[in-house]
């Protein structure tokens, strides 16, 4: 009975982290020891900002809000009116506020009126 080599696993992977590689500048492309250090360190910026990415269209979120909140009325901030929402029973995350404010702005200043109306009640 012949014995079996780990040749053809050890290619596989080999070949499965130079292919991650792909589009990488110089030997980090095709040197497996220099691709794997780069693969490496690609996968936790990805996993990083996966993270950030959420911090900042949150952010995002926030800002055109607040934007819109203050062209309706010079005297509401961001958080008053969150505060107002709140007081209103109104619950709507911050992604579909920022997307109204930007695409229904009549939409999104009627919900503006419900949460002055809930602050000054």
């Amino acid at each position: 009975m012949p014995r079996t080599t780990s040749g053809p696993t050890t290619h596989a992977r080999h070949k499965k982290v130079i292919n991650a590689a792909k589009g990488y500048y110089g030997r980090r492309k095709n040197t497996f020891k220099v691709a794997r250090q780069a693969v490496d360190k690609a996968n936790q910026y990805a996993t990083r900002d996966r993270k950030t990415r959420k911090r900042n269209f949150r952010a995002l979120w926030i800002q055109r809000i607040n934007a819109a909140v203050r062209m309706n009325d010079e005297t509401m901030t961001y958080s008053r009116f969150i505060n107002g929402l709140s007081l209103a029973g109104i619950e709507v995350d911050r992604k579909v506020l920022a997307d109204l404010a930007v695409n229904e702005p009549d939409a999104f200043n009627t919900i503006v009126d419900q949460a002055k109306a809930a602050l000054a009640a």
